[in-house]
């Protein structure tokens, strides 16, 4: 069988819509040695797309990081194929909290370097020597001793709409130039509890391994990070001290945790936490856009890619080449001005 997708986007979308049956979005993710990623890739591919999976999925030497909507009507079987690789046998699973079913419309399983970009090159650094797991009654325990640090590993943006109360932000745009930077940050604080969270654990994992590598003393990360706190402090029936919404990189663009509205509108400033993209394909900018600003600006960014974006599609065209997306494509925090 062919090993990756053949169909337009336009057609998945169209067939993900018709769909007559309920999907479920889970992410995982495990750090294990695997010595043939694009073997173990291929035998993934022909599984999960037999099971009608959609996703994204990283594989590397040193695990698998996966995003993924499942068929419920698949879920028992999925499961039994993904616990039948040793590795990962009786590995956690993350429900999403808040879920319409329409996270994901194809399968992508991609060979990478590292299934989190770090920039880690120091060969004595060891993911083996990991911090201490915190459920969500140790997180909320630990958290109500004043002296407890908690640092936010995820970006900017992601902070921006929700993060637990009283975290430290870490101002970065990467995952790489936020781990030397948290250790600059916390440097006064190496004999301090220190807990670290992401959306799902596969950051706030690796960045404990690297804080205990500089020096650190008591370092603590989030069990399966923001999304089993909540599904696990709403079932305990413990308080949930997430505000507002958490990020996640699929079609959702977020989850809702709590009604608190944290973040405002890029353009007029109105409390507002909706991420979209910018549809001028020539910018596709990440950026929170109100329901009144959408509307007033045809779901761009600015005047300038509102007007390029009401062209023909020939005009549009010709003004995109030679553009460098990374240049246009910018979730920094110097993000462009209306």
């Amino acid at each position: 069988m062919v090993l990756h997708n053949r169909v337009s986007a336009v057609e998945l979308r169209k067939r993900l819509a018709l769909e007559a049956f309920k999907r479920v979005t889970i992410s995982f993710y495990q750090y294990a040695k695997i010595e043939d990623p694009q073997a173990f890739r291929d035998q993934l591919y022909e599984a999960f797309f037999k099971l009608e999976v959609f996703g994204r999925i990283y594989v590397a030497h040193e695990g698998i990081n996966a995003q993924i909507s499942v068929p419920e009507h698949h879920y028992e079987t999925f499961r039994e194929r993904l616990y039948a690789v040793p590795f990962l046998n009786g590995i956690r699973l993350n429900i999403a909290v808040d879920d319409d079913g329409k996270s994901f419309f194809v399968l992508k399983i991609k060979v990478r370097e590292k299934i989190v970009a770090d920039g880690i090159t120091d060969p004595a650094f060891d993911m083996a020597n990991r911090g201490k797991y915190v459920d969500a009654q140790a997180f909320n325990e630990l958290t109500e001793d004043p002296e407890t640090v908690v640092v936010d590993m995820r970006n900017h943006y992601e902070y921006e709409v929700g993060h637990f109360e009283g975290a430290i932000e870490v101002p970065s745009d990467t995952f790489r130039d936020q781990l030397p930077m948290a250790v600059d940050m916390l440097k006064d604080k190496k004999d301090k509890n220190i807990i670290m969270y992401c959306t799902g654990g596969i950051r706030c994992e690796k960045a404990s391994a690297y804080m205990l590598h500089n020096g650190f003393k008591n370092v603590f990360h989030l069990e399966g990070g923001i999304i089993e706190y909540t599904n696990k402090a709403k079932q305990q029936g413990l308080p949930v001290k997430f505000k507002g919404k958490n990020f996640v990189f699929d079609e959702r663009l977020g989850e809702r945790i709590s009604e608190d509205i944290i973040s405002q509108c890029h353009q007029c400033g109105a409390p507002c936490d909706t991420h979209t993209n910018c549809l001028n394909e020539g910018c596709h900018l990440l950026f929170i856009q109100c329901e009144a600003c959408k509307q007033q600006y045809d779901g761009c960014c600015s005047e300038a890619c509102q007007t390029v974006n009401a062209l023909p599609e020939e005009e549009k065209a010709t003004l995109r080449k030679g553009v460098e997306k990374g240049l246009m494509f910018n979730k920094s925090r110097g993000r462009k001005k209306v």
